[in-house]
């Protein structure tokens, strides 16, 4: 039997995203998403959290968004107090590793201080990926051995899936991806590897979101996808269990 972990990253990015994630785990077949630690959903996530313990719950760390835990941490951070945007990371930049390792070994403790059993790691912009930065992420799963995202060159000791299909946002907003799969293409994914991860963003759009994010209008959608009723008889059919990274 194939697995597969469906996963919204942004929990805790504001109001409208969490109510977003959880109408998508409640009504639908989402099963795990990533917090994020530093944005003003977070408490408002960790209630939501702890009605719906089937809801895995990873870390979703931070670098390019809202500002940091810490205040000593100054080459992370603009001169307004925020976090440097993507852009900063996708050329030749300096930070101080260390400030990095500090800031996200807060945010992963700020987790586990509100009672959350972290079941992964995984990164916004995927910037754990970027060199320099892979090894701090590294650094700290190891630390808390924890799975982590497939999404880079995850080294033997860690745990992670055998795929990571990262296009469910666009196939959703385009049409029903349940055709898509029908067509062999996330179908396809999950009959050929043990373990898939899909990656989506859903939620619904408020200020925070509009205000804050280049992504936000075609998030409903990805909701809606979630709930289509067609995926727990495909599931069923090709023999694919939902799961969440608690179960590798």
């Amino acid at each position: 039997m194939s697995k597969v972990i469906i996963n919204a990253d942004d929990f805790g990015y504001s109001r409208g995203v969490n109510f977003g994630i959880i109408d998508a785990h409640q009504k639908g077949v989402l099963s795990s998403t990533t917090i994020m630690a530093n944005m003003p959903g977070f408490g408002h996530a960790v209630c939501l959290a702890k009605d719906n313990p089937d809801l895995g719950i990873g870390v979703h760390l931070t670098l390019t968004c809202g500002c940091p835990l810490l205040n000593t941490v100054p080459s992370i951070i603009t001169e307004t107090g925020e976090f440097h945007h993507l852009s900063f990371y996708e050329n030749k930049f300096e930070i101080d590793m260390q400030e990095l390792y500090m800031e996200w070994e807060a945010q992963i403790e700020k987790v586990f201080a509100q009672g959350i059993q972290p079941t992964h790691l995984d990164s916004h912009h995927h910037v754990n990926s970027i060199t320099g930065i892979t090894e701090v992420f590294v650094k700290l799963a190891r630390r808390y051995q924890l799975p982590v995202r497939n999404n880079f060159s995850v080294p033997e000791d860690l745990k992670t899936t055998n795929r990571f299909y990262a296009t469910f946002d666009r196939l959703a907003c385009e049409k029903p991806i349940w055709q898509h799969m029908n067509r062999n293409n996330l179908l396809q994914e999950c009959e050929t590897y043990e373990l898939v991860e899909v990656m989506c963003h859903p939620g619904y759009i408020d200020d925070e979101l509009l205000n804050r994010s280049s992504f936000s209008n075609n998030r409903p959608y990805i909701i809606k996808e979630l709930m289509n009723e067609k995926y727990p008889e495909l599931f069923k059919e090709y023999h694919i269990q939902l799961n969440t990274y608690a179960d590798i």
